[in-house]
């Protein structure tokens, strides 16, 4: 299967990158072809401009300024996000590549005045996540993060793709055992991709 990886996260060293590794490693040795989008490392430019927004409905030309994303996110068969889950929302970088590769004519067409997902080739995807708040403390505040993984992506698809949110909840208070275990989660979860 063909898996497009978006990672966001800017430090290599961080937990967040030692799960990125476990996933690109894990999905590679289970014989699936990986497309790593690093956006940090990929130097990807968050910000739709003001003639990217004047453009935004325009089918003929709209994707051009990110072309190659749109094409990689084409060939996809499969999406896996990986992130942190910063003041209980996607990080600013992961949220300007939606913004600006999930377009009109890609992810979604309107049909009749609604939305219809276009994402139909997208069988799977997977959210490689972690929060420093608690489970309980991100529920109460409604999980944007979770929502948006769960019901948004899986909608572009036309609920026609299974969502995996593997999430690591209450990093201020992990410790090397929980980080371990965690890890160990999502390499046995990714492994049945």
């Amino acid at each position: 299967m063909r898996v497009l990886v978006l990672y966001c996260h800017p430090n290599p060293e961080s937990y967040g990158a030692a799960l990125h590794r476990a996933v690109v490693e894990t999905l590679t040795a289970a014989g699936h072809d990986v497309d790593d989008c690093d956006l940090y490392a990929e130097g990807f430019d968050p910000v739709l401009t003001r003639e990217e927004r004047t453009g935004y409905h325009s089918l003929a030309t709209n994707t051009l300024p990110v072309q190659a994303h749109v094409d990689r996110l084409r060939a996809a068969e499969a999406l896996v996000l990986g992130f942190p889950v910063w003041n209980f929302g996607l990080p600013a970088l992961l949220k300007g590549y939606l913004d600006r590769v999930f377009l009109p004519g890609v992810s979604f067409g309107l049909v009749d005045g609604r939305t219809q997902g276009m994402l139909t080739h997208i069988r799977r995807i997977a959210v490689v996540t972690t929060y420093g708040a608690s489970r309980w403390r991100a529920f109460l505040m409604g999980d944007p993060p979770r929502r948006y993984c769960t019901r948004v992506l899986r909608a572009v698809t036309r609920f026609s793709a299974s969502v995996s949110y593997l999430a690591h909840y209450d990093m201020n208070r992990a410790s090397d055992a929980t980080r371990a275990a965690f890890l160990g989660r999502v390499r046995t979860r990714l492994s049945g991709l």
